[in-house]
C-alpha cells in the first residue's frame, strides 16, 4: 500500500467522536501530565455523551494504539503514534500573539551585526518562548564569502587579524609579521585587500587575474594567505558548534524527574552522535520538521521531541533552530515559535547577503 494510501485507512480507522476524544486526551495531558479519564473527557470536552461510551471509545483507541494505560485503575496517556496523529491531524495551528512578535523583533534589531550575539540571543528567545530548550546551528556558508578585513597593530613585528565573513562569522588570530610595521601602513593593506576581496569567494580570489591582486608581495602577500587558509577552513565546517539553552526548563518537567530521563535529554542535546544526524537532515528539509521520541529511527530518544527548522538563504548560507522537549511539549506554541524565530532569520541573513 501506498504512503499516502495507508495514511488515509489509518485516518479513516478513528471516527470523528474518537479523533475528538484523542485530541481532547492529549491537550489535557500536555497540560497536567496527568493521566486522563473519561471523566475528565466528559467533563471538558463537551461530547455530549456518557462517561461509559467514552470508556468504550478510549478501549478501543487503546487497541488501535494511540493511547496507552500506565496502571490499571488510571487514565490514558497518548502513544507516540497518538502524538503523530494529534500533530498531524487534530491540533490547531496558532500563531505567536502579536506581542510577543513584537517584542522578539525588538531584540533582534537591537543587536549589531555580530554572529555570536545573534545565536545566543535566539537559543534565548526560543527558551523564554517555548518555555522549553533550544538549540541553534549558526549559518554556515556553502561557499564563504569575504566581507571585511582589519588589521591591527599589537607589537612592532605583530597583529590581529580579524576576518569577517559573508555569513557574519568573525575569524582572528595574531599574524607574526617579518618586520616592524606601523599601524598606518596595516591600515592602508586592509582597505586594499578590501576593495580587491569583496564579496568573493576561495576560488574567485584563487581564479583572478587582477594584477592588483596577483601582483601582492612580501606580507602583504602573507595576509591574503592567512586569509584563504581561514576561508578554506570555514568552507569546511559542518555541524560543527550548536547554541543552547533553557535546559532547565525541560528538567521541570514531571517527567524528567528520574535520574535516568534526566541523562537522556543532557546526552540528547550534549552529545553529537545524537544530534548531528538529526540537524544534517533537518538542514536540507524545508519547513518545520516534528521529530517526536521513540518514533522510527528515534528509539534512543524516548519521552523527548524536537521540533526543528532549517533557516538562512538556501545555497548560501543556512542552519537549523528549534525546542527540545518532553513528548509532552505544547506542540502547538513550540511550532509557531519555531516558525516564527526561523522566518525572522531568514530575513536577517537575507539582509547580510543582500537578497
Amino acid at each position: 500500500m501506498a504512503e499516502a494510501e495507508k495514511q488515509v485507512a489509518e485516518e479513516d480507522v478513528l471516527t470523528p467522536r474518537q479523533r475528538e476524544i484523542l485530541r481532547v486526551l492529549v491537550q489535557e495531558y500536555i497540560d497536567t501530565a496527568v493521566p486522563v479519564g473519561s471523566a475528565t473527557i466528559q467533563r471538558i470536552g463537551g461530547l455530549g455523551v456518557s462517561s461509559a461510551t467514552i470508556r468504550n471509545e478510549l478501549a478501543r483507541l487503546e487497541e488501535l494504539g494511540y493511547v496507552a494505560q500506565p496502571h490499571t485503575s488510571a487514565g490514558r496517556v497518548p502513544t507516540v503514534k497518538g502524538y503523530r496523529y494529534f500533530v498531524e491531524r487534530l491540533m490547531e495551528q496558532v500563531e505567536l500573539p502579536l506581542p510577543e512578535q513584537r517584542m522578539i523583533r525588538h531584540q533582534f534589531h537591537q543587536l549589531q551585526l555580530n554572529l555570536d550575539q545573534w545565536m545566543r540571543l535566539t537559543a534565548a528567545v526560543l527558551a523564554h518562548t517555548a518555555r522549553s530548550a533550544s538549540l541553534v546551528t549558526p549559518p554556515h556558508a556553502v561557499n564563504s564569502r569575504f566581507r571585511h578585513l582589519e588589521l591591527i597593530s599589537i607589537h612592532d613585528t605583530v597583529c590581529l587579524l580579524i576576518l569577517v565573513l559573508q555569513d557574519g562569522s568573525i575569524h582572528q588570530e595574531m599574524l607574526g609579521l617579518s618586520q616592524p610595521i606601523a599601524q598606518e601602513e596595516l591600515s592602508r593593506t586592509s582597505s586594499k585587500l578590501n576593495t580587491l576581496l569583496r564579496n568573493r569567494t576561495v576560488r574567485e580570489i584563487r581564479e583572478s587575474t587582477n594584477p592588483e591582486l596577483t601582483g601582492l608581495r612580501g606580507w602583504e602577500a602573507q595576509v591574503l594567505q592567512r586569509v584563504l587558509e581561514l576561508m578554506e577552513r570555514a568552507d569546511r565546517r559542518a555541524v560543527s558548534e550548536i547554541y543552547r539553552d533553557g535546559l532547565i526548563n525541560v528538567l521541570r518537567q514531571p517527567e524528567f524527574g528520574s535520574i535516568e530521563k534526566f541523562r537522556r535529554v543532557v546526552e540528547i542535546l550534549e552529545h553529537r552522535r545524537f544530534l548531528e544526524p538529526i540537524l544534517t537532515r533537518t538542514l536540507n528539509a524545508s519547513g518545520v520538521q516534528i521529530i517526536i521520541g521513540g518514533e522510527g529511527p528515534y528509539e534512543e530518544i524516548y519521552d523527548v521531541s524536537l521540533v526543528l527548522s532549517p533557516y538562512g538563504v538556501r545555497g548560501k548560507a543556512s542552519g537549523v533552530l528549534g525546542i527540545v522537549g518532553p513528548t509532552r511539549m505544547p506542540y502547538a506554541r513550540a511550532i509557531s515559535a519555531v516558525r516564527y524565530v526561523a522566518h525572522l532569520m531568514d530575513n536577517l541573513i537575507a539582509e547580510v547577503y543582500g537578497e
